[in-house]
């Protein structure tokens, strides 16, 4: 089996050295990029790149652009690291279908976890189909559609609605969404959560209301319209 690539740009070495040993440790190839045009550039010329960690503040072109420009064409998993942790740069983050976010300083350790847990997930599935009250859900290709009409998911929009697909008519708590879907060593809290559930369940139109809040709890995925 060919080892996975890893895309990592940051513009101070050291921290790019830094993931680069650890990745490289765990059998990653890994390619780097010190700024935001570089990473492009490395990005459009390898078509293999199976996730990108990604930094916010950097030169020429910040994480921001450098996020929306691959998504233009891209689903690959994209994590986010920023030494800024406010709930808006969050939020942008996700907006712009960032799948992953970590503030530093961060574990190196946590962040191999969360690279390694994507990745499994990405390709563990395949052929594996799913479906529910006309939402069908091919994790194998990656494909959601909703009558038959395609979805555009980011990834942990895909992998949150096919845990709560998976699990239909059972009531999920948060802790347990976020043991699931985001890891158990994830640092964040229920705002998460809820703001993938809002994302969703625009993105899905009146499918959406098929997520149903469980106040005081979390959240429950159920066919029937009440």
């Amino acid at each position: 089996m060919s080892k996975r690539k890893i895309l990592v740009v940051d513009d101070e070495s050291r921290m790019r050295k830094l993931l680069s040993d650890y990745l490289v440790r765990e059998n990653y190839t890994v390619v780097e990029a010190a700024d935001g045009e570089a990473a492009l550039d490395v990005f459009f010329a390898n078509g293999d790149i199976a996730l990108v960690v990604l930094d916010v503040m950097m030169p020429k072109l910040d994480g921001w652009e450098v996020c929306r420009e691959i998504r233009k064409l891209s689903r690959v998993p994209i994590i986010m690291l920023t030494a800024k942790a406010e709930e808006a740069d969050e939020l942008k983050g996700f907006d712009l279908g960032v799948d992953e976010y970590i503030g530093k300083p961060f574990s190196p350790k946590i962040l191999m976890a969360r690279i390694e847990a994507i990745l499994r997930r990405s390709q563990g599935a395949e052929g594996d189909l799913l479906e529910c009250g006309g939402i069908c859900i091919d994790r194998g290709a990656h494909i959601v559609t909703i009558d038959g009409k395609p979805v555009d998911l980011s990834y942990k929009e895909f992998q949150l609605l096919s845990y709560f697909v998976e699990n239909k008519g059972i009531a999920l708590s948060r802790e347990k969404i976020l043991n699931q879907v985001w890891n158990y060593d994830y640092y964040g809290d229920a705002r998460t959560i809820d703001t993938h559930v809002k994302k969703l369940r625009s993105k899905l139109g009146e499918k959406g209301d098929m997520i149903k809040t469980i106040w005081g709890m979390g959240y429950k995925l159920s066919e029937d319209s009440e």
